[in-house]
């Protein structure tokens, strides 16, 4: 294997060879392959290295400003890293973008379904340990306990419950037509996003004075 790259690499510099006598066309791949004779191409290479050594320095010494011939301590270079990291770009973040019925839904979607699966986790759970805490969360106390409210919170705390369901339910419809590859064009996904809003807050509200 050794002996076949050797006289690869000993053809390879044969062709770039520009013989200037009868000497030059004598020699042997072994005195190519061991380097006895130089290629036409090798000082230009030997020149572009030196050029590229010489312009090393300059480049590390732009690249890196903080960079010093003093033993820095991992503490300092924490720092120092810390203080370059203020100056890098930060990532576009929701604030550039406009608001849009299109990405709205898809978020508000997430949002209604951890409310009602916490909810209903939480107030579970919180009905299991109440006797063991002498907590009251029976219907009937609760509903006494309610009808004692003010109006208005009576018709501020429905409507809170009532608006996440019925906006879950109704986006939930809307993801599960477009599961079956309906009404996904632009104008489409528009206006079943504004139908599923103004369903939302008419049902919502009807569940609400209900």
């Amino acid at each position: 294997m050794f002996s076949q790259r050797a006289v690869q690499t000993s053809m390879r510099r044969l062709a770039t060879i520009r013989p200037t006598n009868s000497s030059t066309r004598m020699l042997s791949p072994a005195a190519i392959a061991t380097g006895q004779i130089r290629t036409a191409e090798e000082p230009y290479q030997d020149r572009e290295q030196e050029h590229a050594l010489t312009l090393l320095p300059l480049r590390l010494a732009a690249t890196s400003p903080t960079s010093t011939s003093l033993p820095v301590s991992s503490e300092e270079a924490n720092k120092l890293l810390a203080s370059q990291r203020k100056n890098r770009p930060v990532s576009p973040h929701l604030g550039i973008y406009r608001p849009q019925v299109t990405w709205i839904p898809s978020a508000m979607n997430r949002v209604t379904g951890s409310i009602l699966s916490g909810g209903l986790y939480i107030f579970g759970f919180a009905y299991l340990v109440a006797p063991a805490f002498g907590w009251h969360l029976e219907s009937a106390t609760m509903a006494a306990t309610v009808a004692a409210w003010p109006v208005a919170a009576k018709v501020a705390t429905k409507f809170l419950i009532a608006w996440p369901f019925t906006f879950h339910s109704f986006n939930g419809l809307r993801h599960l037509t477009w599961d079956l590859g309906a009404v996904l064009t632009n104008k489409q996904v528009i206006v079943t996003g504004w139908t599923v809003i103004a369903l939302s807050f008419v049902t919502a509200l009807g569940l609400t004075f209900y």
